[in-house]
């Protein structure tokens, strides 16, 4: 697989534009006008997580799985820069056409759950546990991992999940095997395989960091789903108290969260959902609803504004905050479009064809399900 990633310490693959060459007033001001020059060139995908100073110059919004389908659906844009973090714009690349770019304007945006799975240490689980049991294990992996996950799972005829799919995905995968190993996120493997039915004695944790995962064959073979040792930082803020917090503070406040968050959380919350959910659930909403939100705080203040009828806050009182996406700034965004004005693209996402075969089989089996 090509090193997208490139060597950070390269200044090819960080961003170029000085921090004092323009004042952030004068970056919005010039890619406001470049954007306009290129026109359908370009088209810009922005994540909801993302600042509003960055979506302000989004084409298209929304959660992984609705920017992966409009990314598919985008046929005439030469370029299309995605602001997200590398596993999103990865996918991107594997959907768009050949003659396409994708492009990330700061290659260090990446994702720390994704971080926590490898494909050597998936191929060294999946050995174990195949051998440890004759049952037929399906793998699950949740999108937000690199394409090499994505390329294991195609090659292993599972399916990739989003948090908005994840249920049809778990239930697709249940009718073509006895067992799930989902990955990397232990959390929404947990809440969404319960919430289907399944007891949580019957869930095994696998941790690459121990031994065998630290597991025995005989709890391998109990068990009806293998959950990876793996969550997202942000949700990881979110605990038990702040529910409490809230129920005894402000008893008629929705407490409203993402199921990347703990199950103990999303036990004690009102509602639980996917990005796209939360953000229904809110629009819906009669004036003078009240919502404690358990999500990326971005999107909580972004919400917020956009319907000050409601009373919408986070239900931390502490910001719970995506820092890879922040590293997506209006001046790293000015630079991809300098870059492509000149015909010099950079950060430009390319996955190997090998890789992109299988981790397209698996997100076309997704896009099936869902």
């Amino acid at each position: 697989m090509i090193d997208i990633y490139g060597d950070l310490n390269n200044k090819d693959y960080l961003p170029q534009i000085s921090e004092t060459e323009l004042s952030d007033d004068q970056v919005l001001v010039e890619l406001s006008a470049i954007k306009k020059r290129l026109g359908n060139k370009v088209v810009v995908l922005g994540h909801h997580y993302q600042q509003d100073d960055v979506i302000a110059f989004a084409d298209i919004t929304g959660d992984s799985l609705e920017l992966a389908r409009k990314a598919a659906e985008i046929k005439t844009a030469e370029y299309i820069l995605f602001c997200g973090v590398h596993f999103m714009a990865e996918t991107a690349d594997m959907l768009t056409g050949e003659s396409q770019k994708v492009i990330l304007p700061d290659m260090r945006a990446g994702c720390s759950m994704a971080d926590m799975a490898n494909r050597r240490e998936i191929d060294v689980a999946w050995k174990y546990l195949t051998e440890c049991t004759s049952e037929k294990i399906v793998p699950i992996t949740y999108i937000n991992c690199t394409a090499a996950l994505k390329s294991f799972v195609g090659e292993h005829n599972g399916s990739i999940c989003t948090s908005s799919n994840a249920e049809k995905v778990i239930t697709w995968g249940l009718s073509q095997g006895e067992k799930l190993l989902f990955f990397p996120d232990q959390h929404l493997g947990r809440n969404t395989c319960f919430k289907l039915g399944i007891k949580l004695e019957d869930m095994v944790i696998y941790d690459p960091r121990k031994r065998f995962g630290g597991l025995i064959p005989e709890e391998i073979q109990k068990a009806k789903v293998i959950l990876w040792y793996g969550f997202c930082s942000v949700h990881q803020g979110f605990t038990p108290e702040h529910n409490k917090m809230w129920r005894e503070k402000e008893p008629d406040r929705i407490r409203i969260v993402h199921p990347e968050c703990s199950f103990e959380v999303v036990q004690g919350a009102d509602l639980a959902g996917s990005t796209s959910f939360i953000v229904n659930q809110i629009k819906s909403a009669k004036p003078g609803t009240k919502f404690a939100v358990g999500t990326e705080i971005n999107l909580v203040n972004r919400l917020s504004k956009e319907y000050p009828h409601l009373d919408i806050t986070s239900l931390s009182p502490y910001q719970c905050l995506c820092t890879t996406m922040y590293r997506i700034r209006p001046r790293w965004l000015l630079e991809s479009y300098r870059a492509i004005e000149k015909n010099l693209p950079i950060n430009v996402i390319q996955v190997d064809e090998v890789t992109k075969k299988f981790a397209l089989k698996a997100l076309d089996q997704m896009l099936k399900i869902s």
